[in-house]
């Protein structure tokens, strides 16, 4: 199992925490991809943490629904909400993207149920995020949680799938590629 670490700004900044110190641990537990996340700040200063993480990081390096600073990293990772503010078919908002972003670059969206997983079978992906696995302190509005299910779901999925939600690095699963841990448990 691999590990790709999320680094959610809110959450750095509520432990006070710096990017820096974040990038570090992460490369102590030898984490493959970082994801970068920031739902508050503007695009600004989201393309000046890219590029900060790109200095001290070689992994590869994912952004949260910015796709449009796709330049700065080597891929984007979209919700299922953000894609919708793409367009309101799901399809076509990843077919936009993919256009965007190239073919050389990374493409994963989260799903959370079978549906969502055999949908995105149907789409141009490298991964998807499945989850939550557990509640989580990271994001407020996870209504379902996998649980034991997680790992069937998983092997529904054509694409590498990342357990997300509430993920220990101890956790184990038979179809999950990647485990994405989130800033308050890498630390």
């Amino acid at each position: 199992m691999q590990l790709y670490a999320l680094c959610d700004q809110d959450l750095l900044d509520k432990k006070g925490l710096l990017l820096e110190e974040f990038i570090s641990i992460a490369k102590e537990k030898n984490a493959e991809i970082i994801q970068y996340r920031n739902k508050n700040a503007d695009i600004a200063f989201i393309k000046q943490q890219l590029i900060k993480i790109r200095k001290i990081y070689d992994g590869f390096l994912i952004v949260n629904d910015a796709y449009e600073l796709i330049e700065f990293c080597d891929g984007v990772h979209m919700g299922q909400e953000d894609l919708i503010k793409v367009d309101k078919d799901l399809f076509v908002a990843v077919k936009i993207i993919r256009e965007v972003i190239k073919k050389d670059k990374i493409l994963g969206i989260s799903t959370h149920n079978e549906k969502e997983i055999l949908e995105a079978n149907e789409m141009d992906l490298n991964y998807i995020g499945l989850g939550a696995y557990r509640s989580t302190d990271t994001k407020s509005d996870v209504t379902t949680v996998l649980g034991e299910k997680l790992d069937h779901l998983a092997s529904l999925s054509k694409h590498c799938v990342g357990a997300i939600g509430g993920v220990k690095e101890s956790d184990e699963f038979s179809h999950v590629t990647y485990h994405v841990i989130g800033s308050g448990l890498i630390l």
